[in-house]
């Protein structure tokens, strides 16, 4: 074989090589280009058709008010991280201790199941107003109403990832005598994590809803301090900028707690299930 021959396949192997790498490049470069061409659309349409800031703000002014307003509108928006924070990391350990004693007694789960699908189906806008008159602490009403949007969730998806264990291999467990908790703990956990963290991603926004909305109900008798009586009250006063600014920080905190559960997913499933290995490649 000549020279030129087997260099050949060596410089076919670095092509495909800066192919994959500029392909992985645009994948990852093209959401944020989308996404800053609709910003200068929305940009232009504003300023050339001379559209009231008090109907359709531009980006820009948006962006102003954000950092005029900047101070006012954390502390809002600490108070809605705090109530969406403290329900996510209720349902997780009530929707888990429950999946759990679901998968090792049937007959508990006959009876507690049609109440965690009534909390599902029942519109939190419906029961919000209740809750807040019933509870004194608005924190905790708060915290019950985003708790119950983001329960079921976790609850559903473990349940179904302790159910998704291999048949196989519950028989080898019965065959060595293992305990339920050794069942438990060595077979349905480890199957189950990757349904647990897809809950997790459902229920991590769900729980910033569930915060917003009980926010709106308590807003409209002047009780919270979140980011939904923020805009509550740009909404009153006409201020529509302030109301932009306060809905950008409710939508870049709904991303980035979809980002952290997708780096959490990356992190705990990357080496070894089949959904993030292949997303990877």
């Amino acid at each position: 074989m000549t020279e030129a021959n087997q260099s050949a396949p060596v410089s076919v192997a670095a092509n495909a090589l800066d192919t994959g790498a500029t392909l992985q490049f645009v994948q990852k470069i093209l959401p944020f280009f989308v996404f800053f061409l609709a910003l200068l659309a929305w940009e232009l349409l504003v300023r050339i058709n001379n559209i009231p800031h008090y109907i359709l703000p531009a980006p820009t002014l948006v962006l102003k008010t954000l950092w005029d307003n900047l101070g006012s509108l954390m502390v809002s928006w600490l108070f809605t991280m705090k109530i969406t924070f403290g329900a996510l990391l209720l349902a997780v350990v009530g929707g888990v201790a429950l999946a759990m004693l679901f998968a090792l007694n049937k007959w508990v789960e006959l009876c507690l199941f049609p109440f965690a699908i009534v909390l599902q189906v029942t519109p939190i806008v419906a029961i919000a107003p209740l809750i807040l008159i019933f509870i004194d602490s608005t924190t905790a009403a708060l915290l019950l109403c985003a708790w119950i949007v983001a329960f079921f969730p976790i609850l559903s998806n473990t349940v179904v990832g302790l159910r998704s264990a291999d048949h196989n291999l519950r028989d080898l467990f019965t065959l060595y005598r293992a305990s339920p908790w050794q069942t438990l703990r060595f077979l349905l956990v480890p199957s189950a994590m990757p349904y647990f963290i897809a809950g997790l991603k459902i229920a991590g926004g769900l729980s910033l809803i569930g915060a917003v909305v009980a926010e709106f109900t308590a807003g409209a008798a002047g009780k919270e301090t979140g980011l939904a009586s923020r805009i509550l009250e740009a909404s009153f006063r006409t201020e529509i900028p302030k109301m932009f600014a306060a809905l950008v920080l409710v939508s870049l905190t709904g991303i980035m707690i979809y980002l952290v559960f997708m780096g959490v997913s990356k992190l705990v499933l990357g080496k070894w299930h089949e959904s993030e290995i292949k997303s990877s490649r």
